[in-house]
């Protein structure tokens, strides 16, 4: 991996992270950091659901687009907040 690539990563999960809070009801309290690592992963998790209904012609994982992404994290969110955050 590149320096840039985990620049772009770090960016991308940025935005997704702060979409996913933007789109779920209520106030999420949550650093730079976590709304980072928030979207990093939504896009891991969206990429295994995206996965499960059409696979790459080489078989490898791929990441997933912004809307599974976003739908991702914010499974992720209501996961962390419903479960870990009380």
């Amino acid at each position: 991996m590149s320096v840039m690539s985990i620049v772009w990563m770090i960016i991308v999960g940025f935005i997704v992270g702060v979409l996913a809070r933007f789109f779920y009801p209520g106030a999420v309290n949550l650093g730079f950091w976590m709304t980072t690592l928030l979207g990093i992963g939504g896009s891991i998790v969206g990429g295994i659901v995206g996965g499960l209904f059409s696979s790459s012609p080489d078989g490898k994982f791929q990441p997933a687009g912004w809307i599974l992404s976003i739908a991702g994290a914010m499974l992720l969110l209501w996961g962390y907040l419903n479960y870990f955050a009380k």
